[in-house]
Formats: structure tokens, sequence, C-alpha cells
């Protein structure tokens, strides 16, 4: 774990840092708030201790160009002068915690567990936000806006909609911007992968059953249909679901209303359904693997996903901003990519699409050295 010190006294920086080694620390040390700033903008640190009183940038300056920058960093101020309105305003700033000089070893340590712990935990928190909720649509192509402008009209209506296109595109993104953007943006998002569901098991897993209704339901269990009440489904992967759980799924779509496996009791539920799938479903109707009806049901409005092959221009965009989100994610330090690296990754032929970009940006970051070169676009991914 990395800290940074900043102090313009040499004494009390020189004699933190040995603490702090001996305690296992890697630590920098900045003697003035202006080379702290700077210091902040290429490296990554966990924990920052600033002094406030510094001559020319003082530390509540140096806070506040931290605010600006946006970073992850757990900040403690320092001061030889403890005063109580001096550390509200710390605080207030955004401050992790205000430490009076003399420095107490066992304050400073026990600050630096606290500091880390809460830095992981927002860090855990922006992740699972961002897996959960709806994520920035990134790309200017006129495919994509298209997309973005299909999603502004339909997201604050009920209307179902069905999302169709290759692996990899961005239909569950699209799904989950239209919930954010809805007014049930505060109820219940519930995801269901149809295809990751044995066909036995889809019925219960949708509907819920009682308790005894089959051998190892030994409790009762609601289904996502009743989880998503008030709220947002979306059926993925639609076209893999079977021909019995179908017949249900439109019957709830025409009562709203369900019941659970092993019981007649019907249960009403206020669901806005969103579906997704990578199949012709008018080719399964013909073939008779899917009901026409439940088509005309779910699809009332349609948004067609392009591939990444007919959004080129979007790639620099989506490199960038993947190189920020995994680097974000991992800790890793952010890397530039050399124009003509980047190139080659535009010309490429992309049969994964969005997804099969973001793993080989992030093969490319763990593989690469300080900047993502030509020649490690011909040894990683070409």
């Amino acid at each position: 774990m990395k800290i940074l010190i900043i102090d313009d006294e040499r004494s009390i920086r020189n004699s933190l840092k040995e603490i702090l080694v001996d305690e296992g620390y890697d630590v920098d040390l900045a003697e003035n708030g202006a080379q702290g700033c700077a210091m902040v903008d290429k490296e990554k640190y966990s924990v920052i201790f600033c002094d406030i009183k510094m001559p020319e940038m003082d530390g509540m300056e140096v806070l506040d160009r931290f605010n600006q920058m946006g970073i992850d960093a757990a900040v403690v101020m320092i001061s030889g002068h403890g005063d109580i309105a001096v550390a509200v305003e710390c605080i207030k700033k955004g401050a992790f915690d205000f430490i009076p000089k003399p420095l107490d070893l066992n304050r400073i340590l026990i600050t630096i567990k606290n500091a880390t712990e809460k830095v992981s935990l927002v860090k855990e928190t922006r992740i699972l936000k961002k897996k959960v909720y709806g994520q920035e649509m990134v790309g200017e192509s006129p495919a994509l806006i298209h997309v973005k402008e299909m999603i502004d009209k339909v997201a604050p209506t009920d209307a179902r909609v069905l999302i169709v296109g290759s692996n990899g595109t961005g239909k569950e993104l699209v799904a989950r911007n239209l919930h954010q953007k809805s007014p049930r943006s505060s109820a219940p998002y519930i995801e269901v992968n149809c295809a990751a569901i044995p066909s036995e098991l889809i019925e219960s897993e949708l509907f819920g059953h009682e308790k005894g209704a089959f051998t190892s339901a030994i409790k009762q269990h609601k289904g996502k249909f009743e989880q998503a009440d008030g709220g947002t489904l979306f059926l993925d992967e639609i076209g893999d679901m079977s021909l019995a759980a179908q017949a249900k799924v439109l019957r709830v779509l025409q009562e709203k209303k369900l019941s659970r496996v092993g019981s007649d009791k019907d249960i009403i539920v206020d669901v806005r359904v969103l579906a997704a799938t990578n199949k012709n479903l008018k080719a399964e109707i013909e073939k008779g693997t899917f009901r026409e009806d439940l088509y005309h049901r779910l699809s009332v409005i349609v948004i067609n996903m392009p591939t990444l092959d007919e959004r080129k221009s979007d790639i620099p965009l989506l490199v960038e901003h993947f190189i920020g989100q995994i680097c974000s994610e991992t800790g890793m330090m952010p890397r530039e990519i050399d124009e003509d690296a980047l190139q080659m990754l535009v010309d490429k032929t992309w049969t994964g699409n969005i997804r099969e970009l973001r793993n080989v940006v992030e093969r490319l970051l763990i593989l690469s050295g300080d900047r993502i070169t030509v020649s490690d676009v011909k040894a990683y991914v070409l």
C-alpha cells in the first residue's frame, strides 16, 4: 500500500516515513503542496498525510485540489495548531481525519487502518453499482446515437422492449439504462439469464414454488416476477426459454398475475418486462420453438444493437473508457496507447464485439510496458 506525506518540515517528513516504512508501508514524500498534487496526478495512493500550514499552497488549498481531481485516497490533515474549527472545516471539505502535532504513533497506525478500510469499501461499492445499475453507453457513432435516442424515448413509458443483437454488443447495458431512466428506477431490477437455467427449473425460477411442490422444494420460494414487483424484469436470452415457460410468461403479460409451482392461488404483479436475444425469433417461430403470440407481446418496441464492426468510430472512445475503468477497478496505473496501435484495434474484425474489446484492453494493460505499442498489439492481440 502506498502512502504520501506532504509536509514542508523535513524532520517530520523523514521521521514519519521511517515509522511507516518500519510498519511495511511504501512511502513517498513531497516537500510542498504543488509537488504533492503533481505526484498524486501520476501515482495512486491509498492514504495521504498533508500538513495544513505550508508556504505558497497550504493544506486546505491542496485538499480543494484533491477534491477537483476526484482522487480515491483517504486524506489525513495534520497540523501543529489543534484548532477544532480548522479540524471541522477539513472534515467538511472531505478529509478523512485530522491529527494534531506532535504525532502519536498509535493514532497514526489506527487512522491508516481505518482509512484503508474506507477506501476499499468505497471502491467495492463503486464497482458493485456499476454492475447493478445502468452504466454510461460510450460512443458517438450514428448507430449508437440512434440506440440512445430510442432509450430516451422509451424509458419513461411502461412499454415492453425486445433488445436484439449479437453476443457482446451490450444488450444488458441497454436494459439497465431503460430501467435507470424509467419511473421504476428506485424499484427492483431483476435479471434472468434464460439460457443458464435448466428447462426443468425455469418455471420455479420465474414464478416461484410452494413448499413440497417437488422433491427439493423444502421451503416456499418467490420467483423473479414477484421479486421484481413494482420494478423491471430483464429476461436475457429469451430465445432459449422452453415452450412451457413461454406459455406461463405470456399469461403473466396478459393477465398481470401468476401462480407459483404447486399452488393454484393467483398473485398479482406489476412488472415491466424487458427481453433480449441473439437469435432470430421470427425464424424460431417458423421452426416452432418460439411462440408467435409471446413475440408480439414482447416486441412492442424493438431495439437493434449494432455490432462493434458497425460502429468502428467508437473504438478509440471505448478503449479510453476501458483503460480508465479497468485501472480504477484493479488499481493499475493508467497507460496511454500509441496512435498506430489504436488504429490496429480499429482495423481489427471484432467477432466478440464490445465484450471482446474490453478483454483485449485488459490483456494489453497487464502485459504491456509503460505505453501500449504496436508491438504489444501484434504480440498479444493479432
